[in-house]
């Protein structure tokens, strides 16, 4: 994994995860920002959930993580699983794709998916 971008942040990004963010929201050729969460369901209990929201769709409740003008938005019950969270992007032809390092997770599913706490 490499390094997050901030230490400071609920929701933390390594570098390649921001780029992969970037790319594909640039195919979206909209303004989004990125909303992450958890839902009830998955191997273990949890599942992450991940999807480009239009900003107008952010709640005052919402907590939002700025990286350099790029959003990433988390509504309060899911940052209770997800603050420290570590968002890494590997492209590596075996095991690629989105990973999820949660402190909070007790444990995890082998696809990585999903959690429990």
């Amino acid at each position: 994994m490499t390094q997050a971008t901030s230490q400071k942040r609920g929701i933390q990004m390594t570098d390649s995860a921001v780029r992969q963010v970037l790319a594909l929201r640039e195919k979206q050729g909209k303004d989004l920002c990125l909303r992450v969460g958890v839902r009830q369901g998955g191997c273990s209990g949890m599942s992450y959930v991940m999807d480009f929201a239009d900003p107008s769709t952010v709640k005052s409740d919402d907590e939002v993580f700025d990286y350099d003008g790029f959003q990433v938005v988390c509504d309060r019950k899911s940052i209770l699983y997800l603050y420290g969270l570590v968002l890494d992007f590997s492209d590596a032809m075996i095991g690629g794709g989105f990973q999820f390092t949660n402190p909070n997770a007790t444990q995890t599913c082998g696809c990585g998916s999903s959690f429990s706490t």
